[in-house]
């Protein structure tokens, strides 16, 4: 049996360092609509159960809604990336991913499912690692890099609001509960990718109660067919089979 080790002791807080939202415009030889393309809010934005006023998703199957109102990425990824990718201009500010909060100090390892913060006027909730998509190998002109993200772990993270209210960069993300300490995003990453037909992970994972209905089923799906789901579609945009 593997037993997790502990996740490090929480950092309480962290700077919006920048703010990001995108606009609708088409992406690669397919021509299809994103918002992947984010630029630094220089205001105030409303955040709703949606998400941020004026940011856009192009998929709204796969993108955005309730447990994906907003994206999460640390910075310091980017000194890495450099260093396995090359000084790609993408990398020279942030936004290369698709996140709307770009902070420094808070990671995969001591972030957790459950997780709750007070940014500006909202309050907001961590439900669930990024599954990277075809869109960032567009993105970066790196047929593989969907890929690489999700080998790396450096998946970033999603929110979903529990209040809506006014965030402006600069404000302070607060750390106020932490409903799933054992669980943070680095371990949910593994149970997916890494130790992926680990049954007793597999069987924690979908009894967690703050996690999003997806995830739960890919968890329940794995234990009852002993079987990994094909992700080629969603990391090369083939089409499925």
């Amino acid at each position: 049996m593997i037993v997790a080790e502990p996740p490090p002791p929480p950092k309480s807080s962290a700077r919006i360092d920048h703010l990001l939202i995108g606009a609708l415009a088409p992406l690669g030889d397919k021509r299809a609509p994103s918002g992947i393309d984010k630029h630094p809010a220089r205001r105030r934005l409303k955040l709703g159960r949606e998400g941020f006023e004026g940011d856009f998703q192009g998929d709204r199957k796969n993108h955005g809604g309730p447990d994906k109102a907003a994206h999460h990425y640390p910075f310091e990824h980017y000194a890495t990336w450099r260093t396995e990718i090359g000084a790609l201009p993408r990398l020279d500010q942030p936004g290369a991913f698709g996140e709307n909060f770009s902070t420094r100090g808070l990671d995969e390892d001591s972030v957790a499912l459950g997780d709750v913060f007070r940014v500006g006027a909202a309050l907001i909730e961590v439900s669930q690692g990024r599954q990277p998509c075809w869109k960032l190998n567009v993105r970066f002109a790196i047929p593989d890099m969907a890929m690489r993200v999700q080998k790396s772990g450096r998946t970033g993270w999603y929110y979903r609001v529990l209040e809506d209210g006014f965030v402006a960069p600069g404000d302070e993300l607060r750390l106020i509960d932490r409903r799933s300490p054992d669980w943070p995003i680095s371990r949910l990453w593994r149970a997916l990718y890494v130790d992926s037909q680990n049954s007793e992970e597999l069987a924690a994972m979908a009894a967690l109660a703050r996690l999003p209905d997806g995830w739960r089923r890919i968890a329940e799906r794995r234990l009852a067919m002993r079987t990994i789901e094909d992700w080629s579609a969603r990391l090369t945009g083939a089409d499925p089979a």
